[in-house]
């Protein structure tokens, strides 16, 4: 899969967490790995200064950190998470 860094993309990784149990903020923070993750409240927090490539890598290492329930996902949202937990990804 090839990740396109454009607002658009990140739409598509933001409609997962819309669709599953974790909320998703944007927030100013001095992050060190430039997200939070607090797993007992299931919020994903990313700094909100980030650029789009940032947030997109956040949002990536976030969703192969997380445990989401596929079967609250829409087909097309299913798809996309399988094939993230795939690569790797390299700035």
């Amino acid at each position: 899969m090839n990740i396109r860094y454009t607002k658009q993309f990140l739409s598509k990784l933001e409609d997962i967490f819309a669709e599953s149990d974790y909320a998703l903020r944007y927030e100013k923070g001095s992050f060190k790995s430039g997200y939070c993750l607090l797993n007992d409240h299931k919020i994903a927090i990313v700094n909100k200064y980030y650029t789009t490539e940032g947030k997109i890598s956040c949002l990536i290492d976030i969703l192969k950190a997380i445990k989401i329930d596929n079967s609250k996902l829409n087909e097309k949202n299913r798809t996309l998470l399988l094939e993230l937990s795939q690569i790797e990804i390299k700035l």
